[in-house]
């Protein structure tokens, strides 16, 4: 299969460990979800992909913890001001 960047050949793939995090301030009153997916890497371009599993991808989608996916939950903010 051929990079969806580049179209070289030359890809290998790497096992992660990402931390998915929702943007913004109301960002911080939801979790952070960790993935380690394996992930598709060019060694031309560098473009990467992968795929967030299922119970993963039910907290992207709620902002809300849910039974068996490893989660940061997020802190009270106003103690560190």
């Amino acid at each position: 299969m051929a990079c969806k960047s580049c179209s070289s050949e030359n890809q290998k793939i790497f096992h992660g460990e990402l931390a998915i995090h929702f943007g913004g301030l109301a960002g911080l009153e939801k979790p952070i979800v960790w993935v380690f997916p394996k992930l598709l890497v060019c060694l031309r371009c560098g473009f990467a992909e992968f795929t967030v599993p299922g119970n993963e991808l039910n907290v992207l989608v709620s902002g809300k913890a849910v039974p068996g996916v490893m989660v940061s939950a997020p802190t009270d903010r106003a103690d560190k001001c």
